[in-house]
């Protein structure tokens, strides 16, 4: 199966913008497009809708939504109306949720928390009126969405790291994304974790894509792309570092790094980061150095490599090369 390249997007742009990057993503070839779910940034579904109607073949979808800040029936209305728009073209992304606590949202249960919000999204698209009790969430007898859908299903993504999370996305996803890493040496990793909820399903694991997205910063003076790589990685560094099993830190660093970023010297932090650490949890540097990076990924068995913001010293021009020079690169 030939290995999707994606483009992810923050959702801070001001209404126009992403219709240009998309039309300019689709154009060089991307087959994906992504908006982010953080918190505290535009809801994704208006991105997603102004992408929709600039674009005619990429898939398109959130990573990620959570059921903790928007209700499974609200999921279910927001991927229905992006699945209409795109003529089918919707994914739906869910995970867990992260930085709830900034506006009072406890995270309890969060496997059960996931694995019933898809169960109700899944019931509403395909119009099932039975009724449903779960532990988290429930729908009465006859409860049904009220207006049209495209498809009566939307290809499913869950967002993890870890075992349980990796084994949820075995029994009942169609993808898994581990977000914030670059680094192929995760790919076995996560299959092995996927293996153990497909055979409970009764799945092939083969069957579900991995993908690995992370921070891209693509230019053709490398080194420039590169400072700018590290200070990104530096706000996150914490939370990836100890996700991954296989990466080994300098000792201290992540609590060095923490410090300054702690005290807005993300710069001062950035510049700790060595070259083998910045390379596991970004793609960074001239086109070959990041298309280098990218094959690395297709070639453990990635399903989809996804270039995350910021793409570039700028936006636009992050694009362009990741477009114009990074896919031609690439054998998939």
């Amino acid at each position: 199966m030939r290995t999707e390249i994606g483009l992810g997007l923050q959702s801070d742009k001001p209404a126009g913008t992403y219709a240009r990057l998309a039309r300019s993503a689709e154009a060089a070839g991307f087959d994906v497009l992504t908006v982010f779910g953080d918190l505290m940034y535009q809801p994704p579904i208006f991105p997603l809708l102004e992408m929709a109607g600039a674009t005619s073949r990429v898939r398109l979808g959130p990573a990620c939504l959570n059921p903790y800040s928007m209700a499974p029936y609200e999921i279910a209305g927001q991927i229905a109306a992006l699945d209409l728009a795109s003529h089918g073209r919707a994914y739906l992304g869910l995970a867990r949720g992260t930085w709830l606590g900034a506006v009072g949202l406890p995270q309890p249960r969060p496997l059960t928390a996931l694995a019933e919000a898809a169960e109700v999204v899944a019931r509403l698209l395909r119009g099932d009126r039975d009724a449903y009790t779960g532990r988290m969430f429930s729908l009465e007898k006859d409860t049904i969405l009220r207006y049209e859908r495209h498809r009566p299903e939307v290809p499913l993504l869950l967002g993890a790291w870890g075992p349980q999370g990796a084994a949820l996305a075995g029994r009942i996803a169609g993808e898994i994304k581990v977000g914030g890493s670059a680094n192929p040496d995760m790919v076995p990793v996560i299959r092995d974790r996927l293996a153990l909820g497909a055979a409970q399903a009764g799945r092939d694991v083969d069957e579900i894509g991995i993908v690995l997205g992370a921070v891209t910063v693509v230019d053709t003076d490398g080194e420039a792309a590169r400072a700018k790589a590290r200070t990104e990685v530096a706000m996150y560094l914490a939370v990836v570092a100890e996700l991954d099993p296989t990466v080994t830190l300098p000792d201290g660093l992540v609590a060095e790094v923490g410090v300054l970023v702690d005290a807005g010297r993300d710069q001062e932090a950035g510049k700790l980061i060595p070259d083998v650490v910045l390379d596991r949890f970004a793609f960074s540097g001239t086109p070959a150095q990041v298309a280098a990076q990218a094959q690395n990924l297709i070639d453990a068995g990635v399903r989809r490599v996804e270039f995350g913001t910021p793409h570039g010293l700028t936006d636009d021009r992050g694009v362009e090369l990741l477009g114009a020079e990074v896919l031609p690169l690439l054998s998939r």
